[in-house]
């Protein structure tokens, strides 16, 4: 079965989030704390964010839990869940991360496992049956690493599973395209590298003769 590829939005900047959410660009919307705190928010504006994107056409959203210890990660996971249907919890790839992920899971949660950095994390997170792990392609390239090989490996690790890949810290449209190549279906990225994605001059410049075809036409009429 061909899996269709998803763009999410990877903000919590509500302006430029709703713009995609309401034109059905993107298929939902992940955050973590320090996107939260960038914008200007924090995790008491959860409500308040799902309610928004829920209402603009969210099909999935993504909050991340807190909390030093697993039950506290787990505690603060029911309590995104409790947001709505559309509500999906991200934990970190620690070992209370691990833990508090396959008690959500066990009791019927979509959780993410966020800062995956190894093949042996991704193979963990599909054992425990997460639905979705998310390496970093731009800090898996800042420490050195050849990202795009080791995130390629981990969808294979995963592929079959019921766990995918959602691709994150990603800086232009190409990582896009040569992530999906290697076989990523997943993508999350900041609004104006997806917005770079739907946009080529050639294509611009191709619809203002179009539209200047057009004019043309109706003067002449």
């Amino acid at each position: 079965m061909t899996t269709t590829p998803r763009f999410y939005a990877d903000s919590a900047d509500v302006d430029a989030v709703s713009d995609l959410l309401v034109s059905g660009l993107v298929h939902g919307v992940t955050t973590n704390p320090t996107i939260l705190e960038r914008a200007g928010r924090s995790v008491s504006d959860l409500a308040e964010l799902y309610g928004r994107w829920e209402s603009e056409g969210a099909r999935e959203i993504f909050f991340q839990s807190w909390g030093a210890t697993e039950q506290e990660l787990v505690t603060h996971a029911h309590e995104i869940l409790d947001l709505g249907s559309l509500a999906v919890v991200k934990v970190p790839a620690t070992r209370e991360g691990f833990g508090a992920a396959s008690v959500l899971v066990r009791r019927g949660a979509r959780v993410l496992l966020t800062a995956v950095y190894s093949d042996a994390q991704a193979l963990a997170a599909a054992t425990i049956g997460v639905r979705y792990i998310a390496p970093y392609l731009g800090r898996l390239g800042d420490a050195g690493r050849d990202g795009f090989a080791e995130i390629g490996r981990m969808q294979s690790l995963v592929d079959g599973s019921g766990t995918d890949v959602l691709a994150a810290s990603l800086r232009s449209p190409s990582d896009l395209v040569d992530l999906a190549l290697l076989g990523v279906p997943y993508f999350t990225a900041a609004p104006s590298v997806l917005l770079a994605a739907f946009q080529n001059d050639v294509s611009d410049s191709s619809a203002a003769e179009f539209e200047a075809a057009v004019g043309r036409g109706l003067a002449g009429s």
